[in-house]
């Protein structure tokens, strides 16, 4: 076991060497983060000595040195647009994306599992090509068009959801959520339906697919005509099987949402890392754009070892392997 994290952490740390990379590298490009600073009445001289202080003309080696060394000692650098420790705007950000990101999830795994279940016992029911139909018509769709019929529908129609902004939020130390006031869940409910109808689609039919996988296996067969009861049957052995491949999609759920927040919360305004990330890319922010990019792949490489970590306690054949 202690090999297996240390294979997969060694594997982590060079993923991660790569993100920061390609994250310092690609937003070389973006534009000059001193125009935007300066303004009109700025002579070229103020420019060049703000450039020269940024570390604007220093060889991309240096610059991604400095880089570097802000991630690793925590302090992530200073943003151009506020001046402000980038590691403080972020850990501000961070609660709203969380919290919407963590219902969304739950939202696409209570709603998405039991019918995955249902349509794959029951292919051919009435229901079951219904909800078939209705959740090819949720991946058509965009996720800002589903956010903008939903504000339509229950914010400016109805009247009965906000449709921007938290809300009334908490503060428990350093976390501010909005996850223990009444307001606040009106404030969550649209955009964790609109980021969470996608996912639901997806873990629907991953569940159905696999579910009815297993179903037409030998080993199903066999313990159908031992007349092991069918609710033992279908949830114990069935959706057992089903669990590898569905724990997989989970794990990256959750990253893409994490990671893919940026649209909802550019339509509903949400304070999160993602509106920070779309006004950081406006103003040409380098310095938030790098340190988002590899906080999100950190994200996703943090979710892969939980993942692979459950695959070794849940699949026997990793362990054999592994011992092997």
């Amino acid at each position: 076991m202690l090999l297996f994290i240390g294979q997969r952490l060694l594997q982590s740390l060079f993923v991660m060497v790569a993100v920061a990379f390609l994250a310092f590298a690609l937003f070389r490009f973006v534009g000059d983060p001193v125009s935007q600073m300066v303004g009109v009445e700025t002579t070229l001289a103020d420019q060049a000595r703000l450039r020269e202080e940024l570390g604007l003309n220093d060889p991309f080696v240096v610059q991604f040195w400095d880089f570097t060394r802000n991630l690793i000692s925590g302090t992530f650098g200073y943003s151009y647009r506020t001046r402000q420790p980038v590691g403080q705007m972020l850990l501000s950000r961070i609660p709203a994306t969380v919290e919407l990101g963590t219902v969304a999830l739950l939202i696409s795994l209570l709603v998405g599992i039991p019918t995955g279940i249902y349509t794959a016992l029951r292919p051919k029911g009435t229901l079951s090509q219904s909800v078939l139909i209705a959740t090819l018509v949720g991946v058509s769709i965009p996720t800002f068009v589903i956010g903008i019929l939903l504000i339509f529908l229950f914010g400016v129609y109805l009247g009965w959801l906000p449709t921007f902004g938290r809300g009334q939020t908490v503060e428990l130390g350093w976390w501010r959520t909005n996850l223990l006031t009444l307001d606040g869940w009106r404030s969550l409910i649209l955009p964790a339906l609109t980021l969470g109808v996608y996912q639901l689609t997806l873990t629907m039919r991953l569940v159905r697919s696999e579910m009815m996988d297993v179903m037409r296996t030998d080993f199903i067969r066999f313990a159908t005509a031992r007349g092991i009861p069918y609710r033992s049957l279908y949830f114990r052995h069935a959706f057992g099987n089903t669990l590898v491949p569905v724990i997989t999609i989970v794990g990256l759920q959750f990253g893409g949402v994490i990671a893919f927040s940026i649209v909802t919360e550019s339509v509903f305004q949400w304070p999160g890392m993602g509106l920070l990330f779309l006004e950081s890319i406006r103003f040409v922010d380098i310095p938030v754009m790098g340190v988002y990019l590899v906080m999100i792949g950190l994200i996703f490489v943090i979710i892969n070892l939980v993942v692979d970590l459950l695959y070794f306690m849940i699949d026997p054949r990793i362990r054999v392997r592994e011992a092997a």
